[in-house]
């Protein structure tokens, strides 16, 4: 009977060309044989994180936004709109072991990706064709729905560098907290969140433990989006049900156009040709090998002797922050390289861990007593031949958009002003950022200009003590952690432990107070 009416609705709509309700319409929104309807706005939000995410990797791929924009595909007015009944029968075709539902919200976000971001969809496809392999393995061995695979079209737009407001990371959008549950590694050097393959694997375990939850995989979907707490209590507000549809307006904004997004996300994926979308080829190599480092690495040396651009290495290997591969210690970091660089790193890798080794990692301070400070592989954080810039915060501004302005790293935007891992910025701060001395007029209108070019990158100069130790004077506004940044391989607590200073005594530091720094 539903299959007849279907058809009847797409026959009476080939006549007159006008949408009708379909039967999933219907079925989706009734209780109790009562028609709900359901609020089907898109929140802006939603578009501009969308945006956001697009325009910070052609940024980091330093591909001007000027040119892509001019291709035929970002033009809406070729844009074609279907009715709901085909929208409905190309859902119904994609046989999917996830129920995708159709009403009028989902045909919203339909038509937010194929008529005003056919762009971002060109973008997306082209890099679905490097990451959608690697979440399909993943997903089959653990016998998931392929489906799934979608997610992170909706989480991050497949930048594997988003970092959202609230400090989600990474293809997947793992907070601090839930990655380190996950046994991601995130420190100074990796952030495993942003690691395709680890972060991936990651997640296929947080989606299983979803599932052992809820065993549905819309509300799994749900989830992960908004924690399992908001969905369990968006349930009970709700007597119980265990429908997505049922618990709509109990879950939170943000939570109620997941799901459709997700289901338009298949839609599009599947169904782009059709809409004359097509996919933004990326420089993203299909094969792809990775070699185990036990050593520290920095890319500027592989770049170097193996004829690959530093923003290659940094696409392959975006877990590493700072372009260092801090292997050492008994402790290995996977290169991600094309294959065919694989072997001529093999060849070559002698001269390539020896290329202008002392400029990147201090191998000559290497001490053999483990009570001693070991200061192997400190990278050289320097600031040499840059210009000193300060930004002041306006209304409205976020740190990813600042360092996109400046053309620099989101992450040492982060390091240069000790921002906390939510990065969290307030109007009229001050924002210390180096740019490149030779840049500095290109730089300078968009920011008050308050330093020099550094010709010189040492510590502090101070009077030495038997040669071992110097005497450091407070500054004024100074705490321990940003004297210790001053010499690389020092913390705040070695500078504790060569003063004999306790906790309290930290809280009491001053200006003009001497300090010794061993060397």
């Amino acid at each position: 009977m539903i299959q007849f009416l279907l058809m009847a609705s797409m026959f009476l709509e080939g006549l007159w060309g006008k949408s009708v309700l379909t039967v999933r319409d219907t079925l989706i929104l009734s209780e109790e044989n009562k028609q709900v309807m359901l609020e089907d706005s898109i929140p802006q939000s939603f578009a501009d994180q969308l945006d956001y995410y697009y325009k910070s990797w052609h940024a980091d791929k330093r591909i001007k936004l000027e040119y892509v924009d001019s291709l035929e595909i970002a033009d809406t007015k070729s844009a074609i709109v279907c009715s709901d009944s085909l929208y409905l029968a190309r859902l119904d075709s994609l046989q999917s072991a996830i129920p995708l539902s159709f009403n009028d919200i989902v045909r919203n976000y339909i038509e937010l990706y194929t008529v005003k971001r056919r762009l971002q969809v060109a973008n997306m496809l082209g890099l679905g064709e490097y990451y959608f392999p690697i979440f399909e393995e993943a997903l089959d061995a653990e016998c998931m729905p392929l489906e799934l695979k979608y997610l992170p079209v909706i989480e991050s737009a497949l930048n594997p560098r988003a970092l959202s407001r609230v400090g989600a990371c990474g293809l997947w959008q793992f907070m601090y907290s839930t990655g380190k549950m996950y046994k991601l590694e995130i420190n100074s050097f990796v952030d495993a969140r942003r690691d395709p393959y680890l972060a991936t694997q990651a997640a296929v375990r947080y989606l299983n433990d979803l599932y052992a939850i809820y065993e549905d995989w819309i509300l799994v979907i749900a989830a992960y989006n908004c924690g399992p707490g908001n969905v369990n209590k968006a349930i009970r507000r709700s007597g119980g049900k265990k429908n997505y549809w049922d618990i709509y307006y109990n879950l939170p904004r943000e939570t109620r156009g997941y799901v459709p997004a997700f289901i338009a996300a298949n839609y599009v994926f599947n169904y782009y040709e059709e809409h004359g979308i097509q996919p933004l080829q990326q420089n993203l190599p299909v094969m792809c090998d990775s070699i185990m480092i036990a050593d520290g690495l920095h890319f500027e040396q592989i770049a170097a002797k193996l004829d690959l651009s530093l923003e290659e290495l940094r696409d392959l290997n975006p877990q590493y922050r700072a372009d260092v591969i801090p292997g050492g210690f008994g402790k290995s970091y996977a290169l991600r390289l094309p294959y065919e660089y694989v072997g001529r790193f093999i060849d070559n890798q002698d001269s390539i861990f020896a290329c202008n080794r002392s400029k990147y990692f201090n191998d000559d301070d290497r001490i053999a007593d483990p009570k001693a400070r070991i200061k192997v592989h400190a990278p050289n954080l320097d600031q040499e031949g840059k210009a000193r810039l300060v930004y002041i915060v306006k209304a409205g501004d976020v740190p990813g958009a600042i360092a996109m302005k400046f053309n620099v790293r989101l992450s040492d935007l982060k390091y240069w002003n000790n921002l906390n891992r939510r990065m969290i910025i307030r109007q009229g701060q001050k924002l210390v950022i180096y740019v490149p001395g030779k840049k500095l007029a290109q730089y300078k209108g968009k920011a008050n200009y308050t330093g020099k070019v550094n010709n010189t990158a040492s510590a502090p100069k101070a009077a030495t003590i038997d040669g071992e130790y110097v005497v450091y004077t407070v500054k004024n506004g100074e705490n321990l952690w940003t004297i210790a940044k001053k010499y690389p391989g020092v913390s705040n607590r070695d500078i504790m432990r060569w003063n004999s200073l306790s906790d309290a005594d930290v809280r009491k530091i001053k200006p003009g107070q001497k300090l010794k720094i061993k060397i």
